[in-house]
């Protein structure tokens, strides 16, 4: 029932103090009202969502121009007018033929203009009556009418009685059940004395259709209308009290599925009245996408049994729109979606030519994946790893690897991960529940096949949240990524088909059973020349477009580039170099946006200017002047790097001193190194008591550089050999090795980025472990040009190239 206490209250407020108007009728002005003849011809004010009773007063907002037309004249006049009920509420423009022929003939009380620019009119029911012809359709409907009389009963007999009775019992049990009508309302039904006028009022007020309240108006038998209101009453109480049950939680004897309709039916008349999409429409709308997916039997039977639980929901509780979100993760993944794959190979090479210079390996690969799959047409993805230095371009070449096969591209950053969840998701009970970052980068590239860039795996961390490198197994095993399960999708997904490429600048840290799974492709440092050539080709035109500036605006000759990688630049890869030349660029940028004139070409004398003094002193190689330092090789994060090993000899009891930063490794290589020195003096012509007179002192320069490591096993073998003998080391020779206390000399890492830094130094020639030949046989044979190899199988063959017969100037007297 609606709140007619409240609709009086209103449209006191509206009306004037003097008015005449009074809400409630007695019965004394219900027989006046009665008695007042009703025109012959009057305008008809078709209604859309209400139904006008005698005696009952309501508020109308007028929209449609007719309506306007009609109320002016109306007020202006008689202030009578007919009230006709739409036969559907959607009809905007209504026709003769649209409107209900018995109404209520009404009085207009006041015309109001409202704020927002609207009209609304309050407007007393008077008395039924029966259209009998439509006369005119503008500029108002108008027509012919006469009275439709109620039959009243002839007597007021008890059985009469008691039904008004039970009509405004039932009537005020509604009021008190309902908490949102005020208690006042009471009042005013209790001040009804006109049975006719109460069984309007309730008629007027109560929750009923349109249609329904035309059908009670349409009863001309009092006594029979009542009835039919006493009916829907009954039904409305009941629904009431039910509603009443269920909020507090009692237990009743209807059973759960009609309080599931009843909850379902209330939200979508309240959905209705919002304009807003219902429920079923919703489900119905998942249930037509569900229908276009490429998914398995299984997987449809999963989605639609969630689907139906998602129907059974009521929609304000929380888990609905968790529900509703696993859904559509569901409907947006591209299950069994896959792009084309492009098997032009020429096509798939000029690309990667493109983009990246160098890094013949990589490329050689994904060339060779392109043709087994264009001859077999079906290959499961491999799974790369790309291990070099930063700034080489690992991370890059995905999307190029991804444009040459021309397939999707997504990366996700794995530095610093530390919750498995990262990688599986969150079950979806949890609040804020998601997929892991796979799933969720799948849905993003709308492809079952992209090509997939793990950056920085071995950057993974592990906590009391799980480690994600063991969640990553799975990911990156293709016997087992084909059913790869996420909590939060708890369905299988196939990953099979996409395409991994993971990148470290490390192996050491990543875990030993996921480094298996992984094909390892090392991407090494640049040489200067390659570095030069990218420069040229690559970070130079990309810098001057990203300023605004022409080609012709900036230009760097070959020295003045080769001055700028050598001196403000110490990388293995170029992103150091990238921001260097973005320097010079934003120099002339600035010039010509200050309309100062400059020439295009910068100098080397301008690098100075520009950029300061050289920030890197070259890796030069050091005269062989001095007993006892030698020069090694050394790998770092960002390269191969050159290191001294310096050692003297000072009066004492054979005292061992180790300076430079060192780490554990790297002391015990110098205690072999000179204990294999004293077990084998003699070959040296050493007296083994010099070793007690003298204490030695080992340094490795740049002491603020941590250092560690078994290579320079026999470079500091040799310095000590120097040291002893007072020999001279060999001109510019660098060495790199493990030393045993038998004197073998094992093989070592990094020799590819090794050579360069020689290279850079001006070394000429390298000692290097026997077992390390495959490794430089691997390497092009241009890094390689200038410099002799010696591969060596032990210490005497280091001892027998290393040192030569002739000694230092000034050597020291060793008694």
């Amino acid at each position: 029932m609606n709140d007619p206490f409240e609709d009086i209250v209103r449209f006191s407020n509206l009306l004037e103090e003097d008015s005449e108007f009074i809400p409630l009728l007695s019965p004394e002005d219900e027989e006046s009202m009665n008695s007042e003849e009703i025109p012959a011809l009057v305008g008809i004010l078709p209604l859309r969502n209400t139904v006008l009773f005698p005696g009952v007063v309501i508020p109308i907002t007028i929209g449609r121009d007719k309506s306007i037309k009609l109320i002016k004249d109306a007020y202006h006049s008689t202030k009578t007018i007919g009230v006709l009920a739409q036969k559907d509420v959607a009809v905007e423009d209504p026709t003769p033929q649209d409107m209900n022929s018995i109404g209520t003939v009404a009085k207009i009380i006041k015309m109001l203009q409202m704020p927002d620019g609207s009209t609304t009119v309050i407007i007393q029911g008077k008395r039924r009556f029966q259209v009998q012809e439509i006369v005119e359709v503008e500029p108002y409907f108008r027509a012919r009418i006469s009275a439709f009389d109620e039959i009243k009963p002839a007597r007021r007999t008890k059985e009469f009685n008691a039904l008004v009775d039970s009509l405004k019992d039932i009537a005020l049990s509604i009021i008190k059940q309902s908490p949102n009508i005020p208690s006042e309302s009471e009042f005013a039904l209790k001040n009804i004395e006109s049975p006719s006028f109460l069984i309007n009022f309730i008629s007027s007020n109560m929750d009923a259709s349109v249609d329904e309240k035309q059908k009670m108006l349409e009863v001309a038998d009092l006594k029979q209308r009542a009835e039919m209101v006493l009916q829907h009453l009954t039904k409305n109480l009941q629904m009431l009290e039910l509603k009443n049950q269920i909020q507090s939680k009692v237990k009743v004897d209807i059973d759960k599925q009609q309080r599931e309709y009843f909850l379902n039916q209330q939200m979508k008349q309240i959905q209705e009245e919002l304009g807003v999409n219902s429920l079923d429409q919703e489900v119905e709308e998942m249930r037509k996408k569900a229908s276009e997916k490429k998914w398995t039997k299984k997987i449809s039977e999963h989605f639609q049994k969630e689907l139906d639980k998602l129907g059974r929901m009521n929609p304000s509780a929380g888990e609905y729109s968790v529900q509703m979100n696993y859904l559509d993760t569901l409907l947006e993944l591209p299950w069994g979606e896959f792009t084309k794959d492009n098997f032009d190979i020429k096509h798939a090479e000029k690309i990667l030519d493109r983009d990246h210079f160098g890094l013949k390996k990589v490329k050689e690969r994904i060339l060779e994946h392109l043709a087994v799959l264009k001859l077999k047409g079906d290959l499961k993805a491999p799974i790369l790893c790309l291990v070099g230095p930063p700034g080489v371009g690992k991370t890059s070449l995905g999307k190029s690897i991804a444009e040459a096969v021309g397939r999707q591209y997504v990366r996700v950053s794995l530095g610093g991960l530390k919750d498995e969840s990262e990688v599986r998701g969150h079950r979806k009970t949890y609040i804020g529940a998601m997929p892991g970052r796979i799933i969720q980068n799948i849905k993003k590239a709308k492809s079952s096949n992209p090509v997939f860039v793990l950056d920085e795996l071995d950057k993974v961390g592990s906590d009391f949240h799980g480690d994600p490198s063991s969640a990553l197994l799975e990911v990156l095993d293709p016997e087992q990524n084909e059913t790869f399960y996420d909590n939060y999708l708890e369905v299988e997904y196939d990953l099979s088909k996409v395409m991994f490429v993971a990148t470290a600048n490390s192996l050491s840290t990543i875990q030993p059973a996921l480094r298996d799974r992984l094909e390892i492709i090392e991407v090494s440092g640049y040489t200067v020349e390659e570095k030069l050539e990218i420069a040229k080709r690559h970070l130079l035109p990309k810098q001057i477009k990203e300023h605004g500036l022409k080609l012709s605006d900036v230009k760097l000759n070959k020295k003045v580039m080769e001055k700028v990688v050598e001196e403000y630049t110490r990388e293995s890869g170029v992103r150091g170099l990238e921001k260097t030349i973005a320097k010079l660029v934003r120099n002339r940028a600035k010039y010509i946006a200050m309309d100062e004139p400059r020439t295009a070409d910068i100098s080397v004398d301008d690098v100075e200017d520009i950029l300061g003094p050289p920030r890197v002193q070259k890796d030069r190689y050091q005269n062989n002047e001095f007993a006892g330092v030698v020069t090694g090789l050394a790998w770092t994060a960002v390269g191969g790097d050159i290191l001294f090993i310096e050692s003297s000899l000072s009066k004492g009891k054979g005292k061992l001193t180790l300076t430079g930063n060192l780490g554990d490794v790297m002391k015990e290589s110098a205690v072999i190194a000179l204990e294999y020195l004293k077990a084998h003096s003699g070959k040296l012509g050493l007296k083994p008591e010099l070793f007690d007179e003298w204490n030695l002192h080992i340094h490795v320069p740049e002491g603020a550089t941590p250092k560690d490591g078994p290579s320079a096993g026999i470079t500091i073998f040799t310095a000590l050999a120097s040291l002893y003998t007072q020999r001279k080391v060999r001109d510019k020779l660098a060495m790199t090795g493990e030393i045993t206390l038998r004197g073998k000399v094992l093989p070592v890492g990094g020799i590819k980025e090794k050579i360069l830094a020689a290279k850079r130094a001006k070394i000429k020639e390298i000692i290097l472990s026997e077992e390390n030949r495959k490794d430089v046989e691997e390497i092009e044979q241009d890094y390689l040009k200038g410099l002799t190899f010696h591969y060596v199988k032990n210490m005497d063959e280091v001892m027998a190239i290393a040192l030569l017969k002739q000694k230092v100037q000034n050597p020291l007297i060793l008694n």
